[in-house]
């Protein structure tokens, strides 16, 4: 998770890109920049929304081991987290500003959607956290109330059905979007497909009349007309990236990545188990059998993610365990990061008919999973696997299986989803009964709050821990969306 980088008082004060500095001062110095075109802010908004490789998250996902030390995200002992987004949501903040001065309504629409993930993203870290009074901040306002997440969840839904609705009528062009080049109707099927995201990670808050979570997903599914979804991979909400010098795969010439990393053993083993072609796109062989072919399920291992470090070491050290495949350490373009894809649309639709919100073929839009993730990952011969007994749906284990097959789709992209999937549903099981397991074997269920927090706005904070967690801000604690 990301380390605390700025004070998120520095959120609540300004509004100019990269400033911190006094209000007085902006208002003082002649060659500070005080204006900007909405769409140049668009573009780097764009690039952190979008932009999710994550080590740290493809470690407490249980697709890699780490061998240079004890690492907490592994073994599951974190602690705090920062409040980066909030520069995100400063950066959104003043794209609708320049977009009000100039009259240019499409990316106040826009705004909208990057508001709603860049808040969605920062409660799923902590719980409750500033939202009403962060996005509308004065600067008299240095001590923001924290939202309910109840409340930003129904703020982000109303959010996101306007945007869609509004983007419907505009007529404006988009410039600076490196995404999507400015389509409107590509940019509604992000919208949408999100919004279902948004529904299924409240799942377990079906029975909420107010949330009314089944009747809103049915509106959305069932009117493709006024809330077209993903339909293909063409659709995916992608950074492509290019070997340009600050636009290349982050990973490429990771050291750590080639040195230290290595692939997970209960992840290796399924999919050896299900003989998943993808494998080989994710790992090498290794080294102890370097005389098998690529495709000799056999070749490849890993080491046991809540596995004691000695021993893993000692593993990794006589050849029997698989890095990563090279090209994430050597291909500067490799392949696109993702906000949310075809593929975790088709798994959301697959899991919305296993709970019997919507009426559809549930094997279609399972299988349409797999083969989008197949075909994401440039692998072609795939009609066997669809076909393997060992990875059908079943009655009483539909939810499971659709969530095992979604893991295996996420490996080291879309940031932190998978992990709050696992959370949200139990599946797939991530190891806790290694030797070198942390925080008494348990799964964190959140972050605790920033350290600066407890001392820039500590009544609103103290209030906030109060209202959620009798036992205090720790890390085991379970927030609103998951009770």
């Amino acid at each position: 998770m990301k380390k605390i980088t700025i004070s998120f008082i520095c959120f609540l004060v300004f509004l100019i890109i990269n400033s911190c500095s006094k209000t007085e001062d902006l208002q003082d110095d002649p060659n500070r920049a005080t204006e900007v075109s909405p769409e140049l802010l668009l573009t780097n908004i764009e690039i952190q929304a979008f932009n999710n490789i994550s080590l740290s998250a493809a470690l407490a996902s249980r697709y890699l081991t780490y061998t240079n030390g004890v690492n907490s995200n592994q073994y599951y002992n974190w602690q705090r987290a920062g409040y980066d987004d909030y520069d995100n949501l400063k950066q959104v903040s003043k794209m609708m500003e320049e977009a009000q001065r100039t009259e240019s309504g499409v990316y106040q629409i826009l705004g909208k959607f990057f508001n709603s993930y860049f808040i969605i993203s920062l409660t799923e870290v902590f719980g409750d956290v500033p939202y009403s009074d962060a996005i509308q901040a004065t600067e008299n306002n240095y001590t923001p109330v924290y939202d309910t997440q109840k409340s930003i969840y129904l703020k982000v839904l109303n959010d996101l059905k306007d945007a869609n609705n509004e983007l419907a009528t505009n007529e404006e062009t988009i410039l600076g979007d490196i995404i999507y080049n400015g389509d409107k109707l590509k940019w509604r099927k992000l919208i949408n497909s999100y919004y279902l995201r948004i529904l299924m990670n409240l799942s377990i808050k079906e029975g909420n009349d107010e949330l009314n979570i089944v009747a809103r997903f049915n509106e959305v599914y069932t009117n493709p007309g006024k809330y077209p979804i993903f339909e293909s991979n063409e659709d995916n909400a992608a950074l492509n990236y290019y070997n340009i010098q600050d636009n290349r795969y982050p990973l490429q010439n990771n050291n750590d990545l080639q040195t230290a990393y290595y692939m997970e053993e209960s992840f290796v083993e399924r999919l050896q188990n299900f003989e998943d072609p993808r494998l080989f796109a994710f790992a090498e062989k290794k080294p102890n059998a370097a005389d098998l072919p690529n495709t000799d399920f056999s070749a490849y291992g890993g080491l046991y993610g809540s596995g004691d470090l000695n021993d893993n070491t000692s593993k990794a050290v006589a050849g029997e365990a698989s890095r990563v495949h090279p090209r994430y350490f050597t291909d500067p373009e490799n392949e696109p990061s993702l906000l949310i894809s075809y593929s975790e649309l088709e798994f959301i639709l697959a899991e919305a008919v296993a709970r019997n919100w919507i009426s559809a073929d549930i094997d279609i839009h399972y299988k349409n999973g797999i083969s989008a993730s197949m075909e994401f990952y440039n692998i072609s011969n795939f009609n066997d696997y669809l076909n393997n007994p060992d990875i059908q749906l079943s009655p009483g284990n539909e939810i499971e299986t659709i969530l095992t097959q979604k893991h295996i789709s996420m490996f080291l992209n879309t940031g932190w989803q998978i992990f709050y999937e696992q959370r949200r549903t139990g599946f797939p099981e991530f190891n806790t009964d290694g030797e070198g397991i942390l925080n008494n074997a348990k799964i964190p269920k959140r972050w605790m709050y920033p350290a600066d927090e407890a001392v820039n706005n500590g009544n609103n904070l103290t209030d906030a821990i109060q209202r959620q967690y009798p036992n205090g801000d720790n890390t085991n604690a379970e927030m609103w969306l998951l009770q």
